[in-house]
């Protein structure tokens, strides 16, 4: 059983540590968003909290390191990834949290590892977190109406709104898409389509 008050601030030291200051400050904000959002979707706040808080601990690493935490979580490196190394700061921050941090929830280690570019099939904290670090207060498109609009809806529709506008924003900014980014947005246009939201 974690003991949450001692492990978030070990968490949030070391992320303070290591990360620059917008950075840390980014990490709080998701961390508070991310907490909220647990808090109405029946998910435990404190476990959202944690995973705010650590979820970019190593964004700020080299990618010789974020690569080398990345490859000893046992699974893959895309080729997209090695060539984007960046993308793997959430996968290397759950190795962290597992093997220096003794934290083994699997929701908790599925959500930071995930929180980037998502998954199919993700958790609901999985998809609080996700949600939380595009929607948090600092992000320049999130005024308090944004916000509470998106709140209105189910975790799934939410989700499905913010992939949409996140895929759009990055096409038309030509920015590079992760393969598999279509697909999992589509995934979730199905579930609420088929009236499996929840």
């Amino acid at each position: 059983m974690i003991d949450y008050i001692e492990k978030t601030e070990e968490i949030r030291a070391f992320t303070q540590a290591h990360v620059k200051k917008s950075r840390y400050e980014h990490s709080v904000r998701v961390a508070e968003t991310c907490a909220r959002m647990c808090r109405q979707y029946g998910l435990d706040w404190r476990k959202g909290y944690l995973a705010g808080i650590g979820h970019d601990m190593c964004k700020d690493f080299s990618d010789k390191e974020m690569l080398e935490l990345a490859a000893s979580d046992g699974q893959e490196i895309t080729a997209f990834e090695r060539k984007k190394p960046a993308l793997l700061h959430g996968r290397a921050a759950a190795v962290l949290l597992r093997k220096k941090f003794k934290v083994f929830d699997p929701e908790i280690l599925e959500a930071v590892a995930n929180h980037t570019s998502g998954i199919i099939g993700m958790c609901d904290l999985t998809k609080c977190l996700f949600l939380a670090d595009k929607i948090e207060p600092g992000r320049p498109q999130s005024t308090e109406d944004y916000r509470e609009n998106l709140l209105s809806m189910s975790l799934d529709q939410m989700l499905y709104s913010v992939l949409e506008e996140n895929y759009e924003y990055l096409i038309k900014h030509g920015v590079e898409i992760s393969p598999g980014t279509r697909e999992m947005t589509d995934y979730y246009k199905k579930l609420i389509t088929a009236g499996g939201v929840q």
